[in-house]
C-alpha cells in the first residue's frame, strides 16, 4: 500500500482529518473500483502497481513485475503521458490511451509534498475495452485511431511517391575495393557524377551496378533530389508504360480515379535509374527515346505533355551492342544512353578485393542478426580463387550459408570446400598461391628475358593447378595453343647474358 496522499498543513485542525480521510477513501475507492493503478516518482519511474494493474503486464510484454516496476514509465507503457503530468504539474482527468494491452479510459493526477513540489503522479485505469458501459465509445476511438494511422501511412507513401523520401542509400565509398579494377571504376563513376549526361553501367549480374548508380547520384549536383529506380525485368510489359509515364485520372476501367504519377515525374529534379534496360520491350523503346530527347512525357489517357528534368542512369547485364546488331534494341536509343559508359568489372577480375568484401559483407550480416563465421587464411584464399559467376551476390550467399551451417565459429579450408560443393558450385577451384614477395634491387637488375620467363612459369603452374593438370583446359585458360603451352613448359629460363 502506498503512503497516504499529502494534505496541506495550513488547514484548520477540524478540517484536515476529514480531508485526509477523504483522500484515503478516494484512494481506496479507485484502487478497488478501477481497472488498475500505478504510482511513479518524480523521475517518472514506476514505483508501485496494484493487483488489478498486474493483469496487464503480459499484454504489455512483461513476464515479471520486477521487469516493469522500477523502470521509466515511458519505457514500459507505450503512449503514456505520466512524465508530462510530472513536468507540468497539471492533471489529465480523462483521456483515452491505446497501447499493446488495448484501449483504456485513464486519469493522471500529480502528487505534491507539503511544500507543494511535485513528487510523483498517480495513474488510474478507469475503464478498459471490456467495460460494457464504455465499450461503444472505446471501440469507436480504437477504430478512429486505426483510421488515423492508416491515413498517416498513406500520406507518407504519397510523399515517398513524390520523391520526398527517395534518397540514395549508398555513396561511391560503399563500393568496396582498392584493386586497380575497382579504383578505375570508381574514378570513372566520379567523373560521370560531374556530368548531367546519361550513364550506362555495363557488367555481369551481382557486380554492384545499382550501388554505383546510388553513388553517382550522391556525388552529383542532383544529390538533394530524388533517386528513383525501376527494374525493367521485374515489371510486366503491359504495365511498363504506366510505370514510366503515369496514368491520367480515369484513363481506363479500373484506373485510380486520382490518377497515378509515373517514375519520370517522381524523379523530377533528381536521377532515374533504369535497371536491366536490355530487357525493355521494343514497343516502349521508341517512347522512351522520345521522352529523353524532348524532356516531356504524356501520361496514359491524357493529351497533356508534362515536362520533367531527370538525369538517367541505365544498367544492363546483357550485351547491349549485340542486341543492337540483332535488332532487339534500337540503335538510336543505344547511342542516347551510351554517352558515358562505365564497365563494372566482375569479381574474378579483382580477386584482391575479396577479403575486404568478405569483411564488409560479414559486418552487414552481423548487423542483420546473423554473425558470420571466422575464416582461416586457407579458407579465405580458397574463396578468393573461385570464379564467382554470380559475383558479389553469390559470395554473399555462400557466406550466409556458412553462417547457417557452420558447427564452429571458425571454418578451415576443408569446411569451406565442402560448403562450396554443397552450394552447387560446378567446379571448386584450388586456392591461389600466395603473391610472390616484391623483388629486391638485385632481382630487378636481372635481364628482362629471365624475369619474363619466370613469370610465364608461375602463370602456367597456377593454371595447371586450377585445371587439375588438364593441358587443354590450361591452354584455353591462358589464351594460347596447346602446342605453345608444351613449348613453354619444356623451355627453361634463359641464362643471364654476359658481356
Amino acid at each position: 500500500m502506498p503512503p497516504p496522499l499529502p494534505i496541506a498543513p495550513s488547514l484548520p485542525r477540524d478540517v484536515a482529518p476529514i480531508l485526509e480521510l477523504a483522500a484515503r477513501s478516494m484512494f481506496d475507492l479507485f484502487a478497488s473500483a478501477s481497472e488498475g493503478m500505478m504510482l511513479v516518482d518524480r523521475e517518472a519511474r514506476v514505483v508501485w502497481i496494484n493487483d488489478q494493474y498486474r493483469r496487464f503486464l503480459p499484454a504489455l510484454g512483461f513476464a515479471r513485475e520486477q521487469d516493469f516496476v522500477g523502470h521509466p514509465v515511458s519505457d514500459v507503457v507505450h503512449n503514456t503521458l505520466m512524465h508530462q503530468v510530472i513536468q507540468s504539474g497539471k492533471p489529465i482527468l480523462i483521456d483515452l490511451l491505446t497501447n499493446r494491452a488495448g484501449t483504456f479510459a485513464v486519469s493522471r493526477i500529480p502528487l505534491r509534498d507539503e511544500a507543494g513540489e511535485v513528487i510523483g503522479a498517480l495513474g488510474i485505469v478507469l475503464f478498459d475495452q471490456t467495460s460494457s458501459n464504455l465499450q461503444p465509445l472505446l471501440a469507436k476511438f480504437a477504430r478512429l485511431q486505426q483510421e488515423l494511422e492508416e491515413a498517416q501511412r498513406e500520406l507518407a507513401a504519397q510523399r515517398s511517391q513524390h520523391g520526398g523520401q527517395r534518397r540514395s542509400k549508398y555513396t561511391l565509398a560503399s563500393f568496396v575495393g582498392s584493386s586497380p579494377a575497382a579504383s578505375e571504376v570508381k574514378r570513372q563513376a566520379r567523373r560521370a557524377a560531374q556530368s548531367h549526361s546519361p550513364v550506362l553501367l555495363l557488367g555481369e549480374t551481382g557486380t554492384g551496378k545499382e550501388l554505383l548508380a546510388h553513388g553517382i547520384h550522391a556525388a552529383s549536383a542532383r544529390a538533394g533530389g530524388p533517386f528513383v529506380s525501376v527494374n525493367i525485368a521485374a515489371v510486366p510489359d503491359t504495365l511498363l508504360e504506366a510505370e514510366f509515364f503515369g496514368v491520367a485520372p480515369g484513363a481506363y476501367t479500373g484506373a485510380d480515379r486520382k490518377g497515378r504519377i509515373g517514375k519520370f515525374k517522381l524523379a523530377d529534379g533528381g536521377t532515374l535509374f533504369l535497371d536491366e534496360i536490355g530487357d525493355m520491350p521494343p514497343g516502349l523503346q521508341a517512347k522512351l527515346l522520345r521522352a529523353l530527347q524532348e524532356g516531356e512525357i504524356e501520361p496514359l489517357g491524357s493529351n497533356q505533355l508534362v515536362p520533367f528534368d531527370v538525369r538517367v542512369i541505365a544498367a544492363t547485364s546483357r550485351d547491349l551492342a549485340g542486341l543492337v546488331r540483332s535488332g532487339q534494341f534500337r540503335e538510336d536509343l543505344y547511342y542516347r544512353l551510351n554517352v558515358l559508359p562505365v564497365r563494372v568489372p566482375p569479381l574474378r577480375e579483382r580477386r584482391g578485393d575479396i577479403p575486404a568484401l568478405i569483411e564488409t559483407l560479414g559486418e552487414d550480416m552481423a548487423h542483420r542478426g546473423s554473425p558470420p563465421p571466422e575464416l582461416s587464411a586457407g579458407a579465405l584464399a580458397l574463396l578468393a580463387a573461385q570464379h564467382w559467376r554470380g559475383n558479389i551476390r553469390e559470395l554473399r550467399n555462400v557466406l550466409e550459408q556458412a553462417a547457417l551451417r557452420a558447427d564452429s565459429d571458425r571454418l578451415d579450408t576443408a569446411q569451406i570446400e565442402a560448403l562450396l560443393r554443397q552450394s552447387g558450385l560446378a567446379q571448386v577451384q584450388p586456392a591461389l598461391p600466395p603473391e610472390p614477395a616484391p623483388p629486391d634491387a638485385a632481382a630487378l637488375l636481372r635481364p628482362l628475358g629471365v624475369q619474363v620467363a619466370e613469370l610465364e612459369q608461375r602463370a602456367i603452374a597456377a593454371a595447371l593447378r586450377a585445371t587439375d593438370g588438364n593441358k587443354l583446359a590450361t591452354a584455353r585458360l591462358l589464351g594460347i595453343s596447346r602446342a605453345t603451352l608444351y613449348a613453354r613448359m619444356d623451355a627453361a629460363p634463359p641464362a643471364p647474358a654476359t658481356d
